[in-house]
């Protein structure tokens, strides 16, 4: 079960996989904003194509709204078990994140869609909305 208790399901590990090879490949080829501010910021504005959380993230206060604000402007997101492994994935060396978006997936637009896809699915079958 997730910390993150704002999230409305539970991603299977292979679709967490596919979302940090997509975040890797984004961060390498396209835009991503990192940290919670920066995440908070880009979903406020509608720009983020979607959202990562770490659920160990230490006070978990500090990302509870990142689900919610995605659901209510319909941007996807997805809960990551590790911060050092989300930090790495957006091509922190030796940091870890909280939070992240991607803003342009660059050369992985293809694989974005397949992800949200996923995403949309897993949500569905937990009883997410929206």
């Amino acid at each position: 079960m997730v910390k993150v208790k704002t999230a409305d399901y539970e991603p299977s590990k292979e679709l967490i996989e596919e979302a940090l090879e997509l975040l890797r490949i984004a961060s390498k080829t396209g835009k991503v904003k990192r940290g919670t501010n920066e995440t908070t910021k880009a979903l406020e504005r509608g720009v983020a194509k979607i959202a990562y959380v770490a659920d160990n993230t230490d006070p978990v206060e500090v990302v509870l709204h990142i689900p919610l604000l995605s659901r209510d402007r319909k941007i996807p997101y997805i809960v990551v078990p590790d911060k050092k492994q989300l930090g790495e994935a957006a091509g922190l060396s030796n940091v870890s994140a909280a939070a992240v978006a991607i803003i342009d997936p660059g050369e992985a637009a293809p694989m974005l869609e397949s992800v949200v896809k996923k995403i949309e699915s897993e949500r569905a079958k937990a009883g997410g909305s929206g």
